[in-house]
């Protein structure tokens, strides 16, 4: 079985193919960040309007330059929820269209469905159940994977995203966008113990989270300092960076104590999402996993980030399921993928 994936949720327009052997057989993304770097974050208008220009001809490409035989796929998925509307809108007509020429299931993929099933792609000895860490730009989940589409949500971020959170804090210190990566980099040469930041819900026995407190005592920190020197912005990235691991250590063994007092049992972690590239963060949530004797899982950094691989491998295990869909389905600014069965 071969599924083609489009994912156009955000600022990446990508396409891929994947088999049901796990083979990833083709993916292509084309990146918005230099367009939205100007206006240091995404424009949704901006970014809806390059995925509407940009994906005919990526297909096109697809099927020039790599050999991309359309009739021999057996259907397409596609992002359907939730992202920035616009985006969402322009792959899910594109992909209907492609299905209907082509008499092809057109099969609706919740994104954040495709990051919690990216693990499945790349580790085949990964089975249900499973715990779930979801921190990427835009969102931040911690969900018990019972099974295919059955997902419970034991916390969320009541605020900013982890990864938003290292954008906002490199903005203020005046780094590039994205600014995640350069403070990662920059926490590398600071001391981690310089500043104590605040950590919500720190010990507290749930599993939700709060990242604004801490943009905030960042900000603050700054507007503190005279002058803004490379030691005191390595040193405020690696404080910040410290806080968030320390943070999310913290609300994960939450989660793990909760499944146990639950007798929801598993063997696996998997931490999915772009902010899956952070190593002090990996590192961190290791130590996590080696302690409580769980197997720590993260997909490689390329399919971390949004991408349509994961949106093809979701297509492939809905479709080995044996769900089937048809045209009528919408586009999604919002769609939750757990319920709120515990607390």
């Amino acid at each position: 079985m071969k599924i083609l994936g489009i994912e156009t949720s955000c600022d990446e327009t990508a396409i891929a193919v994947v088999d049901s052997n796990r083979n990833i057989l083709m993916h292509e993304i084309y990146s918005q960040v230099k367009i939205h770097a100007k206006y240091g974050g995404v424009i949704p208008e901006v970014a809806a309007r390059n995925h509407f220009e940009i994906l005919p001809k990526m297909i096109e490409a697809a099927i020039n330059v790599k050999s991309l035989d359309l009739a021999a796929i057996d259907g397409i998925a596609v992002t359907a929820g939730p992202g920035l509307i616009g985006g969402v809108i322009v792959g899910v007509m594109f992909a209907k269209g492609l299905a209907s020429a082509l008499n092809k299931p057109c099969i609706p993929i919740n994104h954040l469905e495709g990051h919690a099933l990216t693990a499945r792609l790349t580790d085949p000895s990964l089975d249900f159940p499973y715990l779930l860490l979801l921190v990427s730009g835009g969102h931040c989940q911690i969900l018990f994977a019972k099974s295919l589409g059955n997902y419970i949500l034991l916390g969320s971020t009541k605020d900013d995203a982890v990864g938003e959170a290292f954008d906002k804090v490199g903005k203020m210190l005046g780094l590039e966008y994205p600014g995640g990566p350069i403070v990662e980099k920059l926490a590398l040469s600071g001391d981690p113990r310089q500043y104590k930041f605040p950590k919500a819900f720190f010990k507290e026995n749930h599993c939700d989270m709060s990242f604004s407190g801490l943009k905030t005592a960042v900000s603050r920190q700054i507007a503190k300092e005279d002058v803004l020197s490379d030691e005191i912005k390595a040193n405020i990235c690696a404080s910040f960076q410290d806080t968030i691991s320390i943070t999310l250590y913290d609300r994960l063994e939450s989660a793990i104590k909760i499944c146990n007092q639950k007798n929801l049992e598993f063997s696996s972690v998997v931490r999915g999402g772009g902010v899956g590239a952070n190593q002090h963060i990996y590192k961190t949530l290791l130590s996590l996993c080696n302690r409580y004797a769980k197997k720590l899982i993260v997909p490689p950094i390329n399919l971390c980030t949004d991408n349509a691989a994961m949106i093809s491998w979701a297509g492939v295990e809905k479709m080995i399921f044996g769900i089937k869909t048809n045209l009528d389905f919408a586009p999604k600014s919002k769609w939750p993928i757990g319920n709120c069965e515990i607390k």
